[in-house]
């Protein structure tokens, strides 16, 4: 259903930055890719999503288009990015459609909870191949439209860049994270892809980066793997910015990445998780974050430690 701009985007950003600009977003019928693509396309962008449900990428292309009147935005289903043959033809098509491809957002994507023990080579070789083969296979069909857009619109000489690429990652191994084996390994290798792209292609005047989104409320991401909240529980309470992220929060980023205002920007990781992966490592332990420090409680318990004259509190 058609959001509210406040849903999806802030106020800072002018409108018509990206006019006639053409993004093209694998997993874009999903709820942060849906978000990024909408952002862009009220700002002026045209749109060409893909994804595997046909019926629900073509539902959710009308609904982003809904974001600003005379937009075009093309929704192409039955897309398998683990496929070059279907990816390529989906580019193809929406060069055809739209004219061009400006701006690249790689974000298909596949995860489960499943501790080592039982995930099998299969399962860990399927979210590989989504995650990490599937995001090659993006960049691989969208750069050489993305370097003649380059061409055309050289960052250092416009106001309106072209040429860009948007990873989605994860911020899952940073520390590792337990029952994600497969999903840290693709988000690791997707990393690396974007460094390599901005090595190889940034001197044809391609910009390709990063945005690791933290835990984002209200996404089907969330929804499968994250348990159910009791009342009165708060398991979000040791990310410091004290909440889950908004999917406005990874649009705004991706605006940014895109804007003229990140010329400079690349082969950079952006993540965007209210600080959430810097305490990964209080989660869980004798010393629960953040009421330890809001109580100025003492450390106790550990050897090697002075007897505190007494804590302070925050």
């Amino acid at each position: 259903m058609p959001l509210d701009k406040s849903e999806y985007l802030s106020n800072i950003f002018k409108d018509g930055i990206f006019k006639d600009k053409v993004v093209f977003c694998t997993g874009g019928n999903g709820s942060i890719c849906s978000a990024q693509v909408r952002a862009l396309v009220h700002l002026g962008a045209n749109a060409c999503i893909v994804g595997r449900n046909v019926e629900k990428t073509e539902g959710m292309a009308k609904d982003i288009a809904t974001a600003r009147e005379g937009s075009k935005v093309l929704g192409l289903g039955a897309v398998d990015v683990r496929s070059m043959e279907s990816l390529e033809k989906a580019v193809e098509t929406c060069v055809k459609e739209l004219g061009r491809i400006d701006f690249c957002i790689a974000g298909a994507a596949g995860n489960f909870l499943a501790p080592m023990a039982q995930l099998s080579s299969n399962a860990f070789k399927t979210v590989i191949d989504i995650d990490l083969i599937g995001s090659y296979n993006c960049a691989k069909a969208c750069l050489p439209h993305l370097v003649k857009a380059a061409k055309e619109f050289p960052t250092a000489k416009t106001t309106t860049p072209s040429g860009r690429i948007i990873f989605i990652s994860a911020t899952l191994h940073y520390g590792g994270t337990v029952l994600q084996t497969h999903a840290v390994a693709a988000k690791a290798g997707v990393d690396a892809l974007s460094s390599q792209v901005c090595i190889e292609y940034g001197p044809l005047g391609i910009t390709s980066n990063v945005i690791s989104p933290g835990p984002i409320g209200g996404t089907e991401g969330m929804d499968r793997l994250a348990k159910k909240q009791k009342p009165g529980e708060n398991p979000y309470k040791v990310i410091p910015s004290g909440r889950m992220g908004g999917v406005k929060d990874i649009a705004d980023a991706t605006v940014y990445m895109f804007s003229d205002a990140a010329n400079y920007v690349n082969g950079e990781v952006l993540v965007v998780d209210g600080g959430a992966w810097r305490t990964t490592g209080t989660a869980g332990r004798d010393f629960p974050y953040p009421e330890f420090l809001i109580e100025g409680a003492a450390v106790e318990g550990v050897g090697g430690m002075k007897k505190p004259k007494g804590g302070s509190k925050l």
